[in-house]
């Protein structure tokens, strides 16, 4: 039996014409990946209810705050976990500084032996009254540096179980009293120094002043080896680990910190409806997480800039060929949502 090829590769082709133009057709039809989305969670009446709806993540009301290292060293220490609380200032991460409290003792020393030679020689009155508010305000650079030395040891007994929340208060309050001697210290020798009949430092004098500054300068440097919380916040990520290399060019944070007191979520409108988004619009927001609740919220900014859309992961953004403006939500009562959820949500429609 002889079978007519060419005639079975036009039947084979027409064929498959038609099922990719049945294929495009019902393509056509269906609704967007958004669209299904909405029709999943909303029925035809709950929909009038709504002007647009746009994905979202949540994260803190303060923002996620993404700490790393001042500078280039390696970890040796890690005071907090995740969920932790800190206050301002606290010590979170120490890395390994012997070398630098090295230069410390060594300019230490040297400000001893410039002092002891400065005051070998006499002053005037008014020479004598420069140099009594020249060692108070040493006097206070180095109460300070105790006084947070001290705290930090209150911390790390806390965290340890060894200490106490009264032992860090003290040590607190010491610490803001021991800064606010040192502004009134300055302020003195400031004063001091704009008068015309105070004169300028001899060699021996002008022998200390470079060697207190030498040390305060080593005393800075050391203090950059201790990473501290800028606000008060809670621990929400530890990417540290010790041992590592810390660097301020890593492509991760050591820490990300939030004040999770208060929440918000930054949603992608789609920029067709970038119109129709108004600072105190109301909005809802939903998660299949939590699918029988809807948590109230207003919109507090909108972005002045149209971009293409993201995905707000940690640690990475994709790009997408959506252009989207970015609109923060705040949240009226959080309810059980979390840092980093992935939610959706409706803004109503305003006016009658």
């Amino acid at each position: 039996m002889r079978f007519n090829i060419t005639s079975n590769k036009r039947v084979l082709l027409l064929a498959t014409a038609v099922v990719v133009a049945l294929a495009a057709s019902v393509a056509a039809l269906m609704p967007s990946p958004r669209a299904q989305d909405n029709l999943r969670t909303s029925g035809t009446e709950d929909q009038k209810r709504w002007q647009t709806v746009a994905p979202g993540r949540v994260e803190p009301g303060s923002g996620e705050i993404k700490v790393t290292a001042p500078v280039v060293g390696r970890i040796g220490e890690i005071l907090v976990k995740p969920n932790d609380m800190v206050f301002p200032g606290e010590l979170m991460v120490r890395l390994h500084d012997d070398e630098i409290r090295t230069r410390v003792t060594t300019a230490d020393a040297q400000v001893a032996m410039r002092k002891r030679a400065r005051n070998d020689q006499r002053a005037s009155a008014r020479a004598a009254d420069r140099r009594r508010a020249e060692d108070a305000v040493a006097d206070s650079e180095r109460a300070v540096v105790d006084a947070r030395a001290t705290l930090d040891a209150a911390v790390i007994a806390k965290r340890s179980g060894n200490g106490a929340d009264a032992d860090i208060e003290k040590t607190r309050n010491a610490l803001t009293r021991a800064q606010d001697r040192l502004k009134q210290d300055r302020a003195e020798l400031k004063r001091l120094e704009g008068d015309t009949n105070v004169p300028l430092p001899n060699g021996n004098e002008g022998a200390l002043n470079v060697a207190r500054t030498e040390w305060a300068t080593a005393v800075a440097v050391l203090e950059k080896m201790n990473i501290r919380a800028p606000l008060a916040a809670s621990v929400l990520q530890v990417n540290a680990r010790t041992g590592e290399l810390a660097s301020p060019s890593a492509p991760q944070p050591l820490l990300v910190l939030g004040d999770v007191s208060s929440l918000r979520v930054r949603a992608e409108v789609d920029e067709r409806d970038f119109g129709d988004i108004r600072i105190g619009q109301n909005a809802i927001v939903r998660t299949t997480a939590f699918r029988d609740r809807e948590i109230a919220g207003k919109v507090s900014s909108i972005a002045p800039i149209v971009d293409a859309g993201r995905i707000n992961l940690r640690g990475q953004r994709n790009m997408t060929d959506v252009n989207v403006v970015e609109v923060v939500i705040d949240l009226t009562e959080p309810g059980p949502l979390a840092v980093g959820m992935k939610v959706d949500v409706y803004f109503r429609l305003e006016g009658p």
